[in-house]
């Protein structure tokens, strides 16, 4: 599409001459306009912006060397008095735009309760959570960011989340057009009814599945089918970040490669950023760019993605390593497991912390402990 650099309207590319105001088109002035719009701001012209125009920024223009999500600190609770119980403690991790971060732990240790946090479906205790340096958070106490009501309802088009359970996460009584079409409805994205349809049949061919899919209800699907009709009802709202909460854990392993290489594909052609929620780290390490590991509500390492697997330091993370199947059956009888005990560590007086051993490769540990994964880092 050629824009016009007179009343900014868009004309196809064989057009000579603008059908809004007859300006005549140059393909330089065109191409010039088209390259200072995807020029990205600074961190400095980022910060002076309104939270409104921070927010709506196009994803292109947004600095590499900002985070687009900042999870401070946060803590997240659940119940009150002696049935309170911390879910999250302490957590802080960056994400830039355009990578997979990967957070991954065992049943229980409080992935998709952080996932479920930044879709502001679960209130933060204690700490913010930042996106294009706004925060998004909200409280226990208020339940609702200091943002407006206009901009918390453009971040639920702008942050989706692909559920873990296809079946539960789509509504059993409604069609598949209905379902994928609903946030169109919802947000006003198409101009006519055929333009609707048009991006419905359009995604739902993306993901694999026919048109004629569209008349038919989640039970008549298999369980990857159903999975593809949940990630086209997120990509079709035109997303810049997605939660993906163990989207590939309820499919057989055949499936799963379909479903991974689909979230790459959207990724590579739309730009999109994921927080990829998983505990298979065969999986993790096909899919993302760092990883973060968390036991029970604490992050114990950081690093990218080969560091991690070539370099894994913390107890719990070479517990996970170890766990992950061997396609020979032979070497896979003779393996050892390593077993994470917490005992292990004494943290009665000498406290904890996140520290960086070595670049962009944190791990959680007393001063003593830290020293030790320093030394075993050096020698590796």
């Amino acid at each position: 599409m050629k824009i016009c650099p007179n009343c900014q309207k868009e004309n196809s590319d064989d057009s000579n001459v603008c059908s809004n105001c007859n300006t005549i088109l140059d393909d330089n002035i065109v191409s010039e306009k088209k390259e200072k719009d995807d020029v990205e701001l600074s961190i400095e012209e980022l910060d002076s912006l309104s939270d409104s125009d921070a927010i709506n920024l196009p994803i292109k223009k947004y600095p590499k060397d900002k985070p687009i999500l900042e999870i401070k600190d946060i803590d997240i609770t659940f119940g009150r008095g002696k049935k309170k119980f911390k879910a999250v403690s302490d957590v802080s991790f960056d994400i830039y735009k355009g990578e997979t971060v990967s957070l991954v732990g065992e049943s229980g240790s409080g992935k998709t309760t952080i996932g479920r946090a930044i879709v502001s479906i679960n209130p933060l205790s204690k700490g913010q959570i930042l996106y294009k340096g706004r925060v998004i958070s909200g409280s226990q106490e208020s339940g609702k960011s200091k943002l407006s009501h206009h901009l918390r309802y453009e971040l639920v088009r702008k942050i989706q989340m692909i559920f873990q359970d296809p079946a539960a996460s789509l509504n059993e009584r409604a069609t598949i057009e209905y379902i994928i079409g609903e946030g169109l409805d919802n947000f006003h994205l198409y101009s006519s009814k055929q333009e609707r349809m048009e991006k419905i049949e359009k995604i739902i061919t993306d993901v694999g599945l026919l048109p004629e899919h569209l008349t038919r209800y989640p039970h008549e699907f298999s369980g990857g089918q159903r999975q593809r009709v949940g990630i086209a009802r997120s990509i079709i709202m035109e997303p810049e970040f997605i939660v993906c909460d163990e989207p590939i854990s309820a499919l057989d392993v055949s499936i799963r490669a379909q479903v991974l290489n689909l979230l790459k594909k959207f990724q590579k052609e739309l730009g999109l950023t994921y927080l990829f929620i998983a505990h298979d780290l065969s999986i993790v390490r096909f899919i993302s760019d760092r990883v973060v590991v968390i036991h029970l509500g604490k992050i114990v390492e950081i690093a990218k993605t080969e560091e991690l697997f070539k370099h894994p330091l913390h107890p719990y993370t070479k517990s996970l390593m170890s766990a992950i199947p061997i396609p020979d059956p032979i070497i896979e009888k003779n393996k050892k497991l390593f077993v994470y005990d917490p005992a292990m560590h004494d943290y009665s007086v000498n406290k904890p912390s996140l520290v960086e051993i070595c670049k962009d490769h944190f791990v959680y540990g007393n001063e003593e402990e830290i020293n030790k994964y320093r030394k075993i880092r050096e020698e590796n």
